[in-house]
């Protein structure tokens, strides 16, 4: 995983064409790693309703590994499992190794934080519960009060009762290996949800 000449090593997205296209012209040398949820939605829909629990099933074992080698041979043999009776599936799951398991290249300790978008979606969510409230907005001020009101209290929990990320975490990201041809003089990793 090359290190993005920005300084940020990852960016989680679902697979919105544009997002792709964005990340890459912004981001150049940054992973992509497709949010876990949105992509599991994505792949239920090559499978029966009735078959979409033990599909679901199957593909969160991938995400219980240990560790990233055990991560890449569950995704293969989860594949191996689909392959029978589920092509489509297998075919789909096969087509996005690459960005459902970019994750596996970080410390473990960031796994659960990074292999989704989950919290960026909930702050989203919570935006859009307050706007919807209050409706009609008088002017541009009382939009940005309300709006930047929600990710001021999620900065402000964060800071003080827990982090989402700590910074011994965050240390030991930007230490692990990275390979490509980018400067020796890169800031501290940041990592994006998009």
């Amino acid at each position: 995983v090359a290190r993005g000449l920005s300084g940020v090593q990852l960016v989680v997205s679902d697979a919105h064409r544009g997002l792709i296209e964005a990340i890459g012209a912004a981001l150049p040398g940054a992973c992509r790693q497709r949010c876990r949820t949105h992509y599991l939605r994505n792949l239920l829909t090559t499978v029966p309703k009735s078959a979409q629990p033990w599909v679901a099933t199957l593909v969160r074992t991938i995400f219980d590994q240990p560790t990233a080698e055990q991560v890449r041979t569950q995704h293969a043999w989860v594949i191996d499992a689909l392959e029978a009776k589920y092509p489509a599936a297998c075919e789909h799951l096969d087509a996005a190794r690459e960005d459902l398991l970019a994750f596996a290249a970080f410390p473990r300790e960031t796994w659960r934080q990074i292999w989704s978008n989950n919290p960026h979606e909930r702050l989203n969510k919570e935006i859009r519960r307050r706007t919807d409230v209050v409706g009609i907005f008088p002017d541009r001020p009382s939009i940005i009060r309300l709006v930047g009101a929600v990710p001021a209290e999620q900065t402000d929990e964060w800071t003080e009762a827990r982090r989402y990320m700590g910074l011994d975490v965050l240390a030991k990201a930007r230490i692990r290996l990275i390979t490509g041809d980018t400067p020796a003089q890169n800031p501290l990793p940041r990592t994006l949800t998009a």
